[in-house]
């Protein structure tokens, strides 16, 4: 039982905010007429982007200008070190001009620019050379050492090849070539990830801040405090549906985390939750938000632009991985209503369901409206442009929602100074500078996956980890979900993906594995490295708030996420896993065996319900160490997608609930 009363204190708050700067960067807060001319440059970007979604922009110009964009907000919003927070200083104002500098001269060049990209000119190169050292120093303003220091490493690579020992040599290149190949074509900063950062993911951010300023965000914790309470589990379960629609909204796991724990702590501690309990849950239900459709993380749009398919294949995909995902949870929260003892609590419903759905049912129709859009048709692009005027125009239903206040359309009052200090405003800033670290890292990736490209980095580590693994996809798959994990514990989720998807995929490719299951599974390893530390950023920040251990908050966390993050090897081990997937595509699922998907997704559910209960050690009853064991046992053999590891696991299962029926309760003391 929670010891005392749980209030979230503002000091508590701070230092979750700290970790929310930790994963996006500090930022400096002015004031003034510097915080006006930021304002009106972030709402430009914002304008611009949602210009080129509708409109037509070449993409040998999007990419350099949305680059350039970034790159001078970056530097005149995050400081060069933390004793200069909340001013601008001169050099910051010399790195926004040399930016906007460089790609004016990549601009200028037109085509003769990028014909000589093999052998650049002495100009080409300095611009190239300072291009490079702006995006490093963008990522470290945003997100730290970690990122620059790992690219440096892949441009290292690039140069010094010839003097490494095999099986990693290579010719090595000149900077010249190196700079030429990362500068002037679209295979290096200017590449995939930089394309989806400046179409797709920037868009996506936009859309989630308008239902942020619109309301949507409170209605959602409002609507799952009244779909979930005046049950024994209902704080839990709460923050289980709530962390699924504030995904959308907030775009960052880390950030859904702190919004809903400084509303559900006080609720999950009468409940009964221990504090680190209550954070694991907390943290759990932030990563959910990067998984879940319709909008999941910034990677997934990266997925649908690697393998050239749609992203409405890639929300299909990913359907049944996230419903075991919130299974998972839920059972987590089943037991822990029995665990800790939580059958006398209830809670009562500040505002009826259907009241509350009657007056803000709106803010569904937003979120829904994507997938409606991409389901008849439109590009991704289009429709979550679509969706966020949608999202606008609905704003307007209800006065305390909207957007614009009514009076500017009366004419009432001072128009623009109503306009300047509405929503929308806010919403169109809130869109460019939250995209800025995640738009910083898309472009360092650039450069790593430049790298890899020039050099074949990735076909050389496939290799190697295929001849570690003796040709054994099972140990391929392990090697690789390691990899992913190690390289997720330095660097974010995003550029986490972006690296092992160029160095780590093509070993589970080589081997049979289709490209869309081996992407998968490289995304949702990526986004443990979420809750992995050091860099557990969304149990840190939870902890903080319910005042537990970081640690100890990380390891619940891992307790309640675990049994999901082992299905991602059923859809690479066995033709039949790839069911979880619905086969890839849209096109795939016509011609699928609906019995087979059925089957597998069956015993994947069963493989992560008896993980559950073998983590928390707890089903029908507290487990003894034989049923524990039973279950544990069965649900990694439900996880490996054969006949025969599926029969053992269901007899185990079965054996472990016979057990507990048939055993004797203990004599109270």
């Amino acid at each position: 039982m929670a010891e005392q009363a749980a209030v979230v204190t503002d000091e508590a708050l701070a230092r979750a905010q700290d970790f929310i700067e930790e994963e996006e960067g500090a930022a400096n807060r002015l004031a003034g007429w510097r915080a006006a001319c930021l304002t009106v440059l972030a709402v430009g970007v914002s304008l611009f982007h949602l210009y080129a979604a509708y409109s037509i922009v070449p993409t040998q110009t999007l990419r350099p200008v949305h680059v350039a964009m970034v790159l001078v907000l970056t530097f005149l919003l995050f400081p060069i070190a933390k004793r200069y927070r909340h001013r601008i200083m001169w050099w910051d104002f010399a790195f926004a001009l040399l930016s906007v500098a460089v790609v004016a001269y990549m601009l200028w060049g037109g085509e003769d620019f990028t014909d000589r990209n093999t052998s650049p000119l002495r100009w080409d190169i300095v611009f190239g050379v300072a291009l490079v050292f702006l995006v490093l120093e963008a990522m470290r303003r945003t997100a730290g050492w970690v990122m620059p220091v790992v690219t440096t490493c892949f441009i290292l690579y690039a140069l010094l090849g010839a003097y490494l020992p095999s099986p990693w040599t290579h010719k090595g290149y000149e900077v010249g070539r190196l700079v030429g190949h990362l500068y002037m074509t679209l295979e290096g900063i200017f590449g995939v990830a930089v394309d989806v950062a400046s179409s797709l993911i920037i868009l996506f951010t936009i859309f989630g801040a308008f239902l942020q300023y619109s309301g949507a965000g409170k209605f959602y914790i409002d609507f799952s405090f009244s779909a979930m309470g005046g049950k024994p589990t209902g704080a839990g379960r709460t923050v289980v549906l709530a962390s699924f629609l504030l995904g959308g909204p907030s775009g960052s796991g880390v950030a859904t985390t702190v919004t809903l724990g400084s509303v559900a702590w006080p609720m999950l501690a009468k409940a009964g939750y221990e504090r680190n309990a209550a954070g694991g849950l907390l943290a759990a239900g932030g990563l959910g938000a990067i998984i879940s459709p319709p909008v999941l993380g910034a990677a997934a749009f990266l997925i649908a632009e690697f393998l050239k398919i749609s992203y409405l294949d890639v929300l299909l995909m990913a359907v049944i991985p996230t419903l075991l995902f919130y299974l998972a949870l839920f059972l987590m929260v089943e037991i822990d209503a029995r665990k800790y003892d939580m059958g006398r609590t209830v809670f009562a419903q500040a505002v009826p369901l259907w009241q509350l759905t009657k007056r803000y049912w709106f803010h569904f129709l937003s979120l829904v409206s994507i997938i409606v859009f991409m389901m008849w048709g439109f590009s991704p692009v289009l429709s979550v442009f679509y969706a966020t005027l949608v999202t606008l125009v609905t704003s307007f239903i209800r006065a305390e929602c909207a957007l614009v206040p009514r009076e500017v359309f009366r004419g009432e009052g001072p128009i623009l100074k109503k306009l300047w200090s509405s929503n929308l405003v806010k919403a169109l800033e809130a869109g460019t500078t939250g995209v800025l670290g995640v738009a910083a890292t898309c472009a360092g990736a650039g450069i790593i996956v430049g790298v890899v490209t020039l050099t074949g980095l990735g076909l050389k580590f496939s290799s190697i980890v295929i001849d570690l693994a003796g040709g054994s996809l099972l140990l391929t798959a392990i090697y690789t979900s390691l990899v992913v994990w190690i390289v997720g514990l330095a660097v974010p989720v995003t550029a986490s993906y972006i690296i092992c998807a160029v160095i780590a995929a093509p070993a589970l490719i080589k081997l049979g594995v289709p490209d869309f299951a081996a992407h998968m599974f490289i995304f949702y390893y990526a986004v443990l490295s979420e809750v992995s530390p050091p860099t557990a950023l969304s149990p840190f920040a939870a902890s903080a708030i319910t005042g537990g251990d970081p640690y100890k908050t990380t390891l619940q966390c891992w307790k309640y996420t675990v049994p999901a993050f082992l299905v991602p090897f059923m859809f690479v081990l066995d033709p039949s896993g790839q069911g979880l997937l619905l086969m890839g595509s849209t096109k795939a699922l016509a011609k699928a065996n609906w019995w087979a998907i059925a089957e597998v997704a069956a015993t994947a559910a069963l493989g992560v319900a008896a993980l559950a209960a073998g983590f928390q050690g707890w089903a029908l009853k507290r487990t003894n160490v034989i049923e524990r064991s039973m279950l544990l046992v069965a649900g990694f053999a439900l996880v490996y997608p054969s006949l025969i590891s599926d029969v053992l696991g269901i007899g185990l299962v079965a054996g472990a609930l016979a057990l507990q029926y048939f055993r004797a309760r203990p004599v109270a003391v």
